[in-house]
C-alpha cells in the first residue's frame, strides 16, 4: 500500500477486520471446520490472534473475551445455536491438514 502512512495503513487493516468478523458472524452456517479444512484458520484462530496481539502489549484480554468478541455473542452460546457435529470424513480432512498455529 504504496502512499499510505502507518496510521492509516492500521486503520484500514482494523476496518477490514471488523468487515471479516460481520461476514463470519452473518455466515454462522460456515462450521469451524469448514474454515479450517479450506482455508487454515477458523473463528478460534483469530480471537486466539487478537489474545496473542493484547498479551504482546500487555493489554489485559481473557480467552473467553476475546472469543466473545469474534463471535458476537459468549462461545457457548455460538456453539449451542449454531456448532453441528463434524462429519467423520470432515474430522479425517482436517487431521491430515492440521495448521501448526
Amino acid at each position: 500500500m504504496k502512499g499510505i502512512d502507518s496510521k492509516m495503513q492500521t486503520e484500514l487493516e482494523a476496518a477490514a477486520f471488523r468487515r471479516l468478523l460481520e461476514h463470519l458472524r452473518a455466515r454462522a452456517d460456515v462450521q469451524n471446520i469448514d474454515l479450517m479444512n479450506l482455508a487454515g484458520f477458523c473463528r478460534n484462530c483469530l480471537s486466539n490472534w487478537l489474545k496473542e496481539a493484547a498479551d504482546a502489549r500487555g493489554i489485559p484480554l481473557s480467552k473467553e473475551a476475546s472469543r466473545e468478541h469474534v463471535y458476537g455473542m459468549p462461545y457457548e452460546e455460538w456453539k449451542a445455536r449454531h456448532q453441528g457435529e463434524a462429519s467423520p470424513e470432515k474430522l479425517r480432512e482436517f487431521e491430515k491438514n492440521r495448521p501448526s498455529h
